[in-house]
């Protein structure tokens, strides 16, 4: 294009624009809650030193991360009036980090149960669904600590401080792939109520034992906040270095026990008529029985006597967890990965639980959330899955689920695939639970969303008005934003509901489905094992995208700010729809986002209107010409109510 033509252009154009702007202006910037500054301005995301990570979203050049590998030993010790844990973990450390390590810092997550603990003493007068009650048995009893560095073994005096346990080395430990091993020999009694995580319940064929935070396990020392040890009080979860573990329960004879990962001698815990069931199921896609509601408590279910160890394997992962009981319906069914790989879904329950209606299908929903994530996301990298129902309403663990007993169809349906899918996010995408709860449980509550769309052609899907007006009135009392840590945050469900709403509006409005898709993707494969920072996310999708969405970013995880689109005038260029008509929208609350508009026309024709975030860059009004050639019936301002709007009763106008 010449240069004459360029110049005349822009003279036309902002003629026209001035005029617009004096035609049609209907509210003035001074009024509104808007500042285009406060949402367009130049932001830069903090970064690391020594390139760990890169201004492109991925881990850096210079990343690393520390490895725990576990070798855990326990007995469950039924009681008439108690039943313990107690056990022996090694760990193998593996400090990759550049830095000496003088002490060593440990979770004793049990230690929440304690009379005198930080969780017990914050818990609200009237109680909460985590409900941290203490009892006097409750916590870890830890009876030696000793460390072998080097060949040489030290015992250690642990320095304990509520759930957290340091050990001070006599000789520090070196950077860059140095290794030192750690034991410790110790003991807890199960709660009834393990804060909705773990904990033990009785039915009639016997307690079912949900056996989590079950042995002291490494801290994560990273390249951000060297040892992270928050402790846990309860709602805020886990945050835990990769590693093999390789684990040993010693129960008595006649319970079942289920756990994350591989059961290496089924031959020696298991009758021939249950492991010839098991490989069955291995080549079904329909749930087999294991062991029948007909078969619990039989002798020939479990002819064992005394006690039976049941040895279990799992390699790259960041925790484990099993149960037990006597009590036990197992049904399984094989899952099939895009890869052509094969695994398998399991469910142990009881007969209080059984039926079509309820833990019947659990199989069925794990196997086919499983199978959806993995082909959508990433491929589900272990060979086993187990769904157990017991007292805990929902709670995840690598490979192994725990949800509520007495949950039906939709319900259930509903709380396996959210616990499942966080072996996602954040068993596969390792975030820090404890800091940034909405990366596990929003980015989760995301993709359940998928999944429920998927599943059976949509039996259980919700309509799509659902979660847009469920946070815009959620939004409209709220007191934390998102970055809000666990423990201080007021309303711990928008960390699903407005993380989840957040990444939809990503994907449906301002991106489209391919751009995030391909974005959100590219960051789980670069994140996958590795512990991003919500930084890493952000940037991450910004580069992919191959857009700025700081706009974005700020505002919905960092403030609390809402969203308040209107249309404010509609009025025809010299009184004449076939000379276009002038519509005037405006932005009062502090959000900005993207409009989309539907118009009706009185001549029968429907038509979308879609116009980009940056009509909120210079101010909270816009005026554009439509180029209408028959009246305007009406507008409405996100006629698919995807957005969290405020107020929708000015999201309509309609034609006198």
């Amino acid at each position: 294009m010449s240069f004459f033509k360029i110049n005349t252009l822009i003279i036309a154009i902002g003629l026209f624009l001035s005029n617009l702007t004096v035609s049609a202006q209907s509210v003035s910037d001074s009024t509104l809650k808007y500042n285009h500054n406060d949402v367009f301005g130049n932001l830069v995301w903090p970064v690391t030193s020594n390139g760990t990570r890169s201004v492109s979203g991925k881990p850096g050049h210079n990343y690393w991360q520390n490895r725990a590998d576990y070798t855990i030993k326990a007995t469950l010790n039924e009681e008439k009036n108690d039943t313990t844990v107690t056990g022996e973990v090694g760990i193998q450390y593996t400090n990759n980090s550049p830095d000496s390590l003088d002490y060593l810092w440990l979770q004793l997550d049990q230690n929440l149960f304690k009379p005198d603990s930080r969780g017990a003493a914050t818990v609200p007068l009237e109680g909460d669904r985590f409900d941290v009650k203490g009892f006097s048995r409750g916590g870890y009893h830890i009876q030696d600590v000793s460390v072998n560095y080097k060949g040489q073994v030290y015992k250690i005096v642990p320095v304990i401080t509520d759930a957290r346990m340091q050990l001070r080395l006599p000789v520090g430990m070196g950077g860059n792939g140095d290794k030192i091993s750690v034991t410790v020999n110790y003991s807890f009694s199960i709660p009834f109520y393990g804060s909705d995580r773990m904990g033990r319940k009785k039915f009639k064929d016997g307690y079912v034992y949900e056996i989590a935070q079950w042995y002291p396990r490494m801290c994560v020392y990273d390249d951000v906040e060297g040892w992270n040890t928050l402790p846990y009080m309860g709602l805020g979860e886990f945050y835990c270095d990769y590693g093999d573990y390789e684990y040993y329960i010693t129960a008595p004879a006649d319970m079942t026990v289920v756990g994350s990962g591989d059961l290496l001698n089924g031959d020696k815990v298991l009758t021939a008529t249950q492991l010839a069931r098991l490989d069955a199921a291995r080549k079904s896609d329909k749930t087999v029985t294991i062991i029948g509601k007909d078969e619990v408590g039989l002798s020939k279910t479990h002819p064992f006597k005394g006690t039976l160890t049941w040895h279990f394997k799992m390699n790259n992962t960041r925790d484990i967890a099993w149960a037990a009981s006597k009590a036990f319906i197992w049904d399984a069914a094989k899952v099939n990965l895009p890869s052509g790989r094969q695994t398998i879904a399991m469910s142990a329950y009881p007969a209080e639980s059984s039926g079509n209606n309820s833990w019947g299908r659990s199989t069925e929903y794990l196997k086919n959330s499983i199978e959806i994530y993995s082909a959508k996301y990433f491929e589900y990298p272990w060979n086993s899955a187990v769904s157990v129902s017991g007292v805990a309403l929902g709670m995840e663990y690598p490979g192994i689920i725990f949800c509520l007993d007495n949950l039906k169809n939709e319900n259930l349906w509903g709380d396996v695939t959210h616990e499942i899918g966080h072996n996602w996010f954040p068993m596969i995408v390792g975030s820090n639970e404890r800091k940034y709860m909405w990366m596990d449980e929003g980015f989760n509550t995301f993709i359940n969303q998928y999944s429920t769309e998927k599943f059976n052609n949509g039996e259980y899907a919700n309509s799509k008005y659902r979660l847009a007006n469920q946070i815009a009135q959620l939004m409209k009392t709220e007191k934390d934003p998102l970055m809000t840590a666990p423990e201080a945050q007021n309303e711990y469900g928008q960390y699903y509901t407005k993380t989840a709403l957040g990444l939809n509006m990503l994907r449906n409005v301002v991106l489209g489905p391919d751009r995030f898709d391909f974005a959100f993707n590219q960051y789980i494969k670069h994140w996958a094992f590795k512990h991003p920072l919500p930084y890493d996310f952000f940037r991450s999708i910004n580069d992919a995208a191959g857009e700025d969405l700081n706009w974005f970013f700020k505002p919905w995880f960092f403030t609390t700010w809402k969203l308040d689109q209107a249309i404010t005038n509609v009025k025809y260029k010299n009184n004449d729809p076939a000379q276009g008509a002038l519509i005037t929208l405006i932005n009062k609350e502090k959000i900005a986002m993207p409009v989309t508009l539907k118009l009706v026309l009185l001549n029968g024709n429907i038509e979308i209107i879609n116009l980009p975030v940056n009509i909120w860059q210079r101010s909270g009004n816009w005026t554009f010409l439509y180029p209408s050639t028959s009246a305007i019936k009406s507008i409405e301002l996100d006629p698919d109510h995807q957005l969290p709007d405020n107020d929708r009763s000015d999201n309509i106008w309609n034609s006198k």
